[in-house]
């Protein structure tokens, strides 16, 4: 069930990334500005992308780790 909702959230979220890009060319073929970013703000882009991605793999194995420890010290209590 949970990779259901996790699923949902990606779909979700594909679809306002979609919806943002669209409004974003709208407002630029507006304003007169070229279609494609520059460079440096498309590295910028790829660099939070890539410290966002490995922020969240760390929370996940701590999360695993935390749960870990806590399903141990539940046992051992029992």
């Amino acid at each position: 069930m949970q990779s259901f909702y996790a699923m949902l959230a990606i779909d979700l979220a594909n679809e306002r990334v979609r919806q943002a890009e669209e409004l974003r060319r709208t407002r630029m073929l507006l304003a007169g500005l070229p279609d494609r970013p520059s460079i440096l703000r498309s590295a910028l882009a790829h660099g939070t992308a890539a410290i966002s991605r490995g922020a969240a793999a760390a929370t996940r194995r701590l999360d695993e780790c935390v749960a870990d420890d806590l399903g141990r010290s539940l046992a051992v209590g029992s």
